[in-house]
């Protein structure tokens, strides 16, 4: 089992890397692979509606989002860390989630996600509330934990004395690591993965 840890924040060792390593430190533990991938500082371009990745499988944007897409298939569960902008998460997680989920054509049902949101004081229901969105239209399981799935604080320090936010990743941890667990005992039991209607699309003009 493997989960693909993603830090959207521009800062690599800031706020949103310390929550996402108190999720990594309970996998760990549980002997749970894990990834992290940290966006970068440079611009992440947004999705275009070009629908070229419909017909070769990979955005025409060639960055982070095909190498993860390439190797899609070896995680589990992926988990999306970002601070709070403006009651929102950053730019960069967003776009390169709308193309990895857009190109990725119903390859992510039946992995977990989770998301996890910093800010320092404000915003980060709203955040995170967005973030999940992403799962919820994809057939994802949600991880949830003991309060949404935030810590607060300016800097990384600040958010180690965060107890109450740190305890919340903690416990994201080990509800991930119970659900993967559960989910590969179904596999050994040979329990079948849903099937799926086709999908109806309906607009609402008349």
């Amino acid at each position: 089992m493997k989960v693909l840890l993603i830090n959207g924040s521009p800062k690599e060792h800031g706020c949103t890397d310390t929550a996402l390593r108190e999720v990594k430190k309970i996998l760990d533990i549980h002997k749970i692979e894990t990834e992290m991938l940290y966006l970068g500082k440079k611009p992440v371009a947004g999705c275009i509606d070009c629908s070229a990745c419909r017909k070769t499988g990979k955005c025409v944007f060639d960055d982070s989002v095909n190498d993860i897409l390439a190797r899609l298939d070896c995680f589990d569960a992926i988990v999306v860390g970002s601070p709070v902008y403006y009651s929102g998460p950053s730019g960069q997680i967003t776009a390169f989630l709308d193309r990895l989920f857009y190109a990725s054509k119903g390859r992510m049902a039946g992995k977990l996600g989770a998301a996890v949101v910093s800010c320092r004081r404000g915003g980060a229901t709203a955040a995170f509330d967005r973030l999940n969105k992403y799962f919820s239209i994809s057939n994802m399981p949600i991880v949830t934990s003991q309060y949404w799935n935030q810590v607060h604080g300016f800097t990384p320090e600040d958010v180690m004395r965060d107890e109450e936010g740190l305890q919340t990743m903690r416990t994201l941890g080990e509800n991930m690591a119970w659900l993967l667990a559960c989910i590969e005992a179904g596999r050994k039991l040979g329990v079948p993965k849903p099937e799926y209607e086709p999908q109806v699309m309906t607009n609402f003009i008349r």
